[in-house]
């Protein structure tokens, strides 16, 4: 034990060479650990992104199948509908 706590209070350089290495190793893993779990939370965002991405390009063709059905079976009210909406994006593109 007096040996031990001799080299904790002067270590010699091949101890401090050897602590070095061994912060080196340390350091190594630890970047690497970060980057794993880095690429990891990457592919979890992508994966819930396309997964958003498909519920909402079938919400729009849910609501295209629903307009379509709409328009015919009013088709008249659906051009008064459309012709407003032009005559609004008219007046607001002169502007």
């Amino acid at each position: 034990m007096s040996d031990r706590s001799v080299k904790i209070g002067n270590p010699t350089t091949d101890d401090l060479a050897r602590q070095m290495e061994t912060l080196k190793s340390d350091l190594a893993q630890l970047t690497e650990l970060m980057g794993d779990l880095g690429k990891a939370k990457g592919q979890e965002m992508r994966a819930k992104a396309e997964f958003k991405a498909q519920e909402l390009r079938h919400e729009a063709e849910n609501q295209l199948g629903e307009l379509e059905a709409y328009v015919s079976r009013n088709p008249l009210q659906a051009m008064g509908i459309a012709a407003g909406i032009g005559l609004l994006i008219g007046f607001m593109g002169r502007r």
